[in-house]
């Protein structure tokens, strides 16, 4: 990075009418010590700064960018829809259109609501289970982030982990205790908490893949275990695939590992990288909501014709190209070579991977929940993050977020970020960073 001056400008008129210069704390760059760069444009797997600076991107907007920036179909698809209305407080085919693909790709999902972010599809979600069961509690799992509704701002993931922040200022006790937190891949930890609150919990809410507390693995056969638990005991089992949804598989992570969840949130790559979300489920539970049932839910920008064209034309690409094998082989090369940049550096740490999504974990030999996560070196990652930039590779700015790959990294794109890595970890071996 040859010049950060105009990005320095703009985080300084942003400080003055933002808070905090930034509209969403994980762009804030605090847990590397630095502010942030402004980015002007992306394409294919770059972008690039107001400055010039481009960079080899592994945030991919944190998900959705499942093609690479910019894809010529989607753009196209974008700006023809652009031209025939933005919205119109009205039903359009196209919702239609969405909500039956979505359908046709996931068992569960025999209805569709869709709704502008991950976060409304989280409290619809829990308030769907709360109609549902007549029950008021939730349990969710330490390090896992479904949204910044009150009710899961309780022990949540990577931006509150970033911040050193567990918990939100206004979010009200009485609202806070109705959420239990239980301990990732620990099935006993939640048993306990049914033990503890029979007959009160209305669902369990969980990542089938954690990605908010760096990517996490699931145990094998835990996933099963924790929907015979929760349905045992008369609750719901919601799986949070705004992350997972469509990027690990053509539909649901969680049912490719045998799970039936009772509901599913989705969002990020449905909507080809404009802002949507949706919560999808069995009509029975789904008919709950307004305007057939008594939930209500209501959003003016709800299934927005460029959400829903841009979703819907990156979800045909990747339906008629099968691209999550080659998604998983660039997973798996990145991964490896960043194993064996640690091996040959002496630094210790692990690389966690689910398809495209990995964390290289500095500290830890493994990490299984959030308690394991939080022993990693978040100095040491500062470092490698700043290291990783000046050579080009722009990766999250948090220990605790996952890299995502697209289509439109190639092996020579993850080849040099291994060995900028190897680089970067020789540095803090050497104590030269």
């Amino acid at each position: 990075m040859t010049s950060r001056k105009k990005s320095d400008e703009l985080f300084h008129r942003a400080s003055v009418k933002i808070p905090g210069a930034v509209n969403s704390p994980v762009r804030a760059w605090k847990a590397v010590g630095a502010a942030p760069i402004f980015i002007e444009s992306g394409s294919g797997a770059t972008i690039t700064d107001s400055d010039g600076n481009i960079f080899l991107d592994y945030v991919c907007s944190y998900g959705p960018a499942i093609l690479g920036h910019a894809h010529p179909r989607v753009i196209q698809a974008i700006a023809e829809q652009a031209r025939l209305g933005l919205g119109f407080g009205a039903p359009t085919r196209l919702e239609v259109e969405l909500a039956e693909l979505i359908s046709s790709a996931i068992e569960c999902a025999q209805k569709v609501r869709l709704v502008s972010s991950g976060t409304e599809a989280g409290l619809t979600a829990l308030r769907l289970a709360r109609a549902a069961t007549g029950r008021p509690n939730i349990i969710k799992f330490d390090g896992c982030y479904h949204g910044h509704s009150d009710s899961m701002l309780v022990r949540a993931g990577s931006g509150a982990m970033t911040l050193g922040q567990p918990d939100s200022g206004g979010v009200p006790s009485a609202v806070a205790a109705m959420t239990m937190v239980a301990r990732y891949n620990s099935i006993e930890t939640v048993e306990g908490l049914f033990r503890a609150a029979p007959e009160k919990i209305a669902a369990v809410i969980v990542e089938p893949v954690a990605a908010n507390m760096g990517v996490v693995i699931p145990d094998p056969g835990s996933l099963k275990a924790l929907a015979e638990i929760a349905h045992a005991n008369g609750a719901l089992l919601i799986c949070d695939e705004v992350i997972s949804g469509f990027r690990l598989c053509f539909g649901s992570v969680a049912e490719s590992m045998g799970i039936a969840p009772d509901l599913i949130m989705l969002g990020k790559i449905i909507g080809g990288g404009m802002p949507v979300g949706a919560v999808a489920g069995p009509a029975r539970i789904m008919d709950l909501l307004a305007p057939v049932g008594p939930v209500y839910q209501a959003g003016t920008l709800s299934g927005n014709p460029l959400s829903v064209r841009a979703g819907l034309e990156t979800l045909r690409i990747l339906k008629e190209s099968n691209l999550y094998s080659a998604l998983d082989a660039a997973g798996a090369r990145l991964q490896a070579g960043l194993r064996d940049a640690l091996k040959k550096t002496g630094q210790p740490g692990c690389v966690n991977r689910a398809g495209s999504l990995l964390t290289m974990f500095l500290g830890p030999e493994r990490v299984r929940d959030a308690d394991e996560a939080r022993t990693s070196n978040s100095v040491s990652f500062a470092k490698f993050f700043h290291a990783m930039l000046a050579s080009g590779i722009n990766i999250p700015p948090s220990q605790f977020e996952a890299m995502f790959l697209s289509t439109a990294h190639a092996n020579a794109d993850i080849d040099r970020t291994i060995a900028a890595a190897s680089d970067s970890l020789h540095a803090l071996t050497t104590g030269k960073s």
